[in-house]
């Protein structure tokens, strides 16, 4: 088996342009157990996906013990690097962030996302730099993935988004995070741009009618994830057929599944 500080060198050493590292990014056991047979590197959570399955809405809302159960949960069962999305980092501090992630890898992951929302930017620079600080601690070297908002959230003038976002990133870097995530963006300049100006893996955010994973890679990008596509795919699959069942007593629309045999073969042993 392998150790957690040879999980995180690979999981650092998978982020290349050449060969992107794809996530389709998981919710609970069976879904990471999915991923991994599918013949995936690493496993991500997703935070909306994690929420929503244990009953709170995304967005900082889930308490920090329940969001770190599932992530010790999903590291006990793959034997790929994991990589757990932490929101802003479960903690109203930078020092409670640093205890946030003391505890992830106590949980068996070897890499963060942490996010700055509508946050100053100096503040998730501090909770990057708590972060790296635990990890250092532990003697793990653990992958932070900083995520910036400023596209997805549409902050500050359009005009001015690239320079903010590319400002941000140095400053996560300075503060010790290990490449940067920025979703909301698909469009193949503005990618080239940020890869280019982003001394570190790039991440972005992938979905129906973006680019393919090659094409990202060509254009400097790291790392694709597909962050909550997935686990919300699933959850519509409940909605429309729940909805054709209880107004028209049909069930049409039902896909075929997982077979049943290969869930429960997955989650045995």
């Amino acid at each position: 088996m392998s150790s957690q500080v040879e999980l995180a060198r690979r999981l650092t050493a998978l982020h290349t342009p050449t060969r992107p590292l794809a996530l389709a990014n998981a919710w609970d056991v069976l879904s990471a157990r999915l991923v991994e047979a599918a013949g995936a590197p690493a496993v991500a959570t997703t935070s909306a996906g994690v929420a929503w399955s244990l009953g709170a809405p995304d967005g900082d809302s889930l308490a920090r013990d329940r969001a770190l159960d599932l992530v010790a949960r999903v590291a006990g069962a793959v034997s790929v690097p994991v990589t757990a999305d932490i929101e802003g980092g479960f903690g109203a501090t930078a020092a409670e962030v640093g205890e946030t992630v003391a505890a992830v890898l106590d949980a068996g992951a070897v890499g963060i996302n942490i996010e700055d929302g509508t946050r100053a930017p100096g503040d998730l620079a501090e909770r990057v730099a708590a972060a790296r600080a635990a990890a250092d601690a532990a003697g793990i070297p653990l992958y932070i993935n900083a995520r910036i908002d400023t596209y997805l959230f549409g902050l500050g003038e359009a005009g001015g988004r690239l320079d903010e976002t590319l400002a941000r990133a140095a400053a996560y870097l300075r503060a010790g995070a290990s490449g940067i995530f920025v979703p909301g963006v698909t469009d193949a300049a503005t990618v080239a741009e940020l890869a280019k100006g982003i001394d570190a893996p790039l991440n972005v955010l992938a979905g129906p009618g973006a680019p393919s994973v090659a094409e990202f890679g060509a254009l400097g990008a790291a790392r694709v994830s597909l962050g909550s596509w997935v686990a919300s795919a699933a959850y519509d699959v409940v909605r429309r057929t729940a909805e054709e069942l209880v107004s028209g007593g049909t069930y049409t629309d039902l896909p075929e599944g997982l077979p049943y045999g290969t869930a429960n073969a997955l989650l045995q042993g």
